[in-house]
């Protein structure tokens, strides 16, 4: 019970990384609001995490939206203790094929809404909490077609470097988590076709020095140990969880 009588905030964790971190928080004595768009798999979403959860509906680009999320944060739970900014997109990303919509999307999902999370929820995290920003492996990298997404989730990492000096005061821990290609449904949305999407997951899973994919699981365990009083004295790094793709 790492998280006992503590309170979380998972940003789009209604799938992916962000549903299996939400499952192994609870699991180790946390209560957990989980955020995501599509209110179709909420009942699902909700039944599967039992009743120390809250599923709520939000925009992570929307600071209004942002803020509703933590007012029923605040009156549910009373304060946080752990937030993982997780909510994200990725895209391949050629300079040349790069359009504003695009450049919107990338940007103001992975960027402004780390921003604006923190900014609803700063009044009500207690002193010592653990701040989680979703970044990737791909930030330290230059070769995997996706420039936007890689610049960026460099800047989230740059956020938690700068907040974690900025909240010295609170003691409030800020890091970063970076996944390597993982087994969510995020290629699924890409627009591909079923036997792309299988072919690009051997592709990706070849260029991996462990032999394969990464699970949600392998993430939400990262994500455990940086919420948990055990990073006590983890402050500002990034964590990196990639089979070793950006490292060897």
């Amino acid at each position: 019970m790492r998280l006992k009588n503590k309170s979380a905030l998972i940003t789009g964790g209604t799938s992916g990384i962000g549903l299996a971190t939400a499952k192994l928080f609870i699991a180790e004595g946390a209560k957990v609001a989980v955020t995501g768009r599509d209110e179709a798999v909420f009942d699902r979403v909700k039944a599967e995490l039992g009743e120390n959860s809250l599923v709520l509906k939000g925009d992570v680009r929307s600071l209004k939206d942002m803020r509703a999320i933590a007012a029923e944060v605040k009156e549910k739970f009373g304060g946080l203790d752990v937030v993982f900014a997780n909510a994200g997109w990725a895209f391949p990303s050629p300079l040349n094929d790069i359009d504003e919509q695009l450049y919107s999307e990338i940007m103001d999902i992975n960027v402004k809404g780390v921003v604006f999370t923190l900014q609803a929820v700063l009044p009500d995290l207690r002193e010592g909490s653990s701040v989680i920003l979703n970044t990737s492996f791909v930030d330290q990298t230059g070769k995997h077609g996706i420039s936007l997404t890689a610049a960026a989730k460099a800047a989230v990492r740059s956020l938690a470097r700068s907040w974690s000096y900025e909240f010295l005061d609170r003691k409030i821990r800020f890091n970063a988590i970076a996944p390597g290609a993982t087994e969510t449904p995020l290629i699924g949305r890409w627009g591909m076709a079923d036997e792309d999407v299988r072919n690009l997951k051997v592709e990706l899973a070849k260029a991996i020095p462990v032999g394969h994919m990464g699970r949600a699981e392998d993430i939400a365990y990262a994500a455990l140990y940086l919420a948990s009083d055990e990073s006590s004295y983890v402050v500002g790094t990034e964590l990196v969880v990639d089979g070793g793709a950006s490292q060897l």
